[in-house]
């Protein structure tokens, strides 16, 4: 069980070409999103919400400004990166079986925030967490999440009737796929590399490495 678990983690992929536009069974979909909707969250809070896009219509919309988007940030690049860029796929908008809008509700539980009142992004966080938990239940269930964020917040508000001091946190392609990626698209592509765990490790104080036994016990 615990080999699984881990599996599942090593599994979960950022998926954007590999979506077989299948409809996803709606028992998986409500265990997907119960899995969601138990992350912890500050002050038990739980500040998010899910919309669930399916329409044609409104995912063209959005993969139109998302495509425009791309080409904002490709034209900031330097001619190098720009080229590295060019064949990556930064969504799956279409090819997915549906969107599901990830939105963060900083009022509710407000004022009386337990845990929010010296971290102003404790809520915040916590719908990462709730992400976290829909991406590790969709590895587990064979199916792909992608998330886009190519996207102005106010467009997806606007689209989506999102209302004003709401913030549409992620949209996140769902769906069957033919295969999750042995390697990150962004690694396979040259993007960037993956740094090792003894890079991101601080012993007491940050700057300070662990000792050469941890160094090697984490290369293993």
């Amino acid at each position: 069980m615990i080999e699984e678990f881990y599996e599942v983690l090593r599994r979960r992929r950022d998926v954007r070409a590999e979506f077989t536009g299948e409809p996803i069974d709606d028992e998986v979909l409500t265990r997907v999103l119960e899995a969601a909707h138990s992350a912890p969250s500050v002050g038990l809070t739980q500040p998010w919400d899910f919309v669930l896009v399916e329409s044609t219509r409104t995912r063209t919309a959005f993969r139109d400004h998302v495509l425009a988007e791309r080409e904002v940030f490709a034209a900031s690049l330097p001619p190098e990166r720009r080229e590295t860029f060019a064949p990556i796929k930064i969504e799956g908008i279409l090819s997915s079986s549906l969107g599901v809008v990830v939105t963060y509700d900083e009022s509710r539980g407000a004022p009386d925030v337990l845990g929010r009142h010296a971290i102003a992004d404790a809520g915040l966080y916590s719908v990462c967490l709730a992400i976290q938990n829909l991406w590790l239940a969709a590895t587990a269930e064979g199916l792909g999440v992608g998330w886009v964020s190519f996207y102005r917040e106010d467009f997806l508000r606007d689209l989506l009737g999102i209302p004003a001091g709401v913030r549409p946190v992620a949209w996140l392609c769902l769906g069957p796929v033919t295969r999750l990626q042995d390697i990150p698209d962004l690694e396979r592509h040259g993007w960037r590399e993956r740094r090792p765990l003894s890079a991101a490790t601080h012993r007491e104080r940050f700057g300070t490495p662990p000792s050469r036994s941890e160094r090697e016990e984490a290369s293993r």
